[in-house]
C-alpha cells in the first residue's frame, strides 16, 4: 500500500485474514508498517512452530541489502547465513526462517524461543514475519517490535484461558537485571522469572510464565532493565494463537490511536500508569463519541461495539487520551484470536541522520 498527499504519513491500515478450518486455520492481523533499517520479531521459532515466513518488501527504486541476525533461548545463533539478502526493488522476498541460507540455516532449527533481528545494510525494507505453530493450530504475523530500550510496556495481553508467554532479549554483550510486572484490572503484580531469577544473560532470550498471575485476566506488561532490552508476548487461545509487543503510548502530543478495521468484533485493552486517563473513543462514521476513564495502575477493557452508538464501531475507531494511554486490541472470530499493540498514528516522519559520505545529497 502507499499513499500520497500532506496526510500521507498519518495513513494507517491492517490486513485481516480468517481461516476457520484447514493447515491454515487462524484469525490473523498484520498492521501495515513504514520500511525501516532495523527490526526487531520475537516468537516460537522452528523448534515450536512448523512454519516462519519472513516477507521483506522493497518499495524503492533502489536494491535493498538486508543481514538476518537471531537470539535463542540457549544464546547467539552465529552464523554467515542469512547475510547480505537482496531485495530487488519494487519487489517481496520471502525468506523461510530454518530453511534455507537467507533463513540462517539447520543453526536456527533447535530454537524454540526467537528474536530475530532484520537490518538492512543498504536500502530499506517492510519486513513482516508470519507464524504457523503446526498444521490447524493457529497462525499469525508478529509486529514490528520497537528498538531496545531500558523501560517497555507491552499493551494489550488478551483474557481467557491458555498459555501466555513473555519473551525478553538481551541483544548486548552483558547480563541485564530484568524485572517484569503485570498491570490489570485490580493492579500491578510483580512476575518471577525463571527459577526464580531475573537476570537475562547476554545475546540470549529469557521467558517468563504469565499465566499463573495473570488468571485469566487482561493486563499490560512492564519491563524494565539495566540494559536494553526487546520484548514480546505469545498468547494462546483454543486452536489459535496471538503474539504482542511493546508501543508506545497515546496521549497529548501524540496522534489517536486508530484501529482500521473492527468487524470481527472484539475489545480494547487500555492501561493507564500514573494517572488517570480520559479516553475518547469514536466509531468512525459516526458524530456520536463515548468518553470512559481508565483508573491510575489499572487496565480496562471494552468491546468494540460501543453502546449507544448502533454498532457503528465494526468499520473502525479512533481512540483519543488525555493522558498517557497504553492500548492494544484482540480480534475474535469462530473461536479464533489476534492481538496487536495500538499505537499512536504518526505525525511525522523520521528520517535517518545523515552523514558527511558521497550519498548525503542522493
Amino acid at each position: 500500500m502507499r499513499a500520497q498527499g500532506d496526510l500521507a504519513a498519518g495513513l494507517t491500515a491492517r490486513w485481516t485474514t480468517v481461516w476457520p478450518d484447514g493447515r491454515d486455520r487462524g484469525l490473523a492481523a498484520a498492521r501495515c508498517v513504514q520500511p525501516g533499517f532495523d527490526q526487531w520479531f520475537l516468537g516460537p521459532g522452528p523448534l515450536a512452530a512448523e512454519d516462519l515466513r519472513l516477507r521483506l518488501t522493497n518499495v524503492d527504486d533502489n536494491p535493498a541489502s538486508v543481514d538476518l541476525t537471531a537470539l535463542s533461548g540457549e544464546g547467539p545463533l552465529d552464523t554467515l547465513d542469512g547475510q547480505g539478502v537482496a531485495v530487488a526493488p519494487h519487489t517481496t522476498r520471502v525468506v523461510r526462517i530454518g530453511h534455507s541460507r537467507e533463513g540462517l540455516g539447520e543453526v536456527v532449527q533447535a530454537a524454540r524461543d526467537l528474536a530475530l533481528r532484520v537490518r538492512a545494510t543498504s536500502g530499506r525494507v517492510a519486513a513482516a514475519l508470519r507464524v504457523r505453530v503446526s498444521s490447524g493450530r493457529g497462525i499469525d504475523w508478529e509486529p514490528v517490535s520497537p528498538t531496545p530500550a531500558t523501560s517497555l510496556v507491552l499493551p494489550g495481553v488478551p483474557d481467557g484461558p491458555g498459555d501466555r508467554r513473555l519473551l525478553v532479549a538481551v541483544p548486548g554483550e552483558e547480563a541485564a537485571r530484568i524485572r517484569v510486572r503485570l498491570v490489570g484490572p485490580d493492579g500491578t503484580v510483580p512476575v518471577a522469572g525463571p527459577d526464580g531469577a531475573s537476570a537475562g544473560q547476554p545475546r540470549t532470550v529469557t521467558t517468563f510464565d504469565l499465566r499463573e498471575p495473570l488468571s485469566g485476566r487482561p493486563a499490560a506488561v512492564l519491563v524494565d532493565a539495566d540494559r536494553p532490552v526487546v520484548a514480546g508476548f505469545t498468547a494462546t487461545r483454543g486452536p489459535d494463537v496471538a503474539f504482542g509487543t511493546s508501543a508506545a503510548p497515546l496521549g497529548p502530543g501524540t496522534g489517536p490511536g486508530s484501529l482500521p478495521d473492527a468487524r470481527p468484533g472484539g475489545k480494547l485493552i487500555m492501561t493507564a500508569l500514573t494517572r488517570t486517563v480520559t479516553v475518547t473513543l469514536t466509531p468512525a462514521g459516526s458524530d456520536s463519541p463515548r468518553t470512559m476513564a481508565v483508573p491510575a495502575g489499572r487496565t480496562v477493557e471494552t468491546p468494540f461495539f460501543l453502546p449507544g452508538t448502533r454498532g457503528l464501531a465494526a468499520t473502525g475507531l479512533r481512540i483519543d487520551a488525555d493522558g498517557p494511554l497504553y492500548t492494544g486490541s484482540t480480534l475474535v472470530a469462530s473461536g479464533l484470536v489476534t492481538a496487536a499493540p495500538v499505537p499512536p498514528s504518526p505525525l511525522a516522519r523520521t528520517l535517518p541522520p545523515a552523514h558527511d559520505t558521497p550519498h548525503t545529497l542522493d
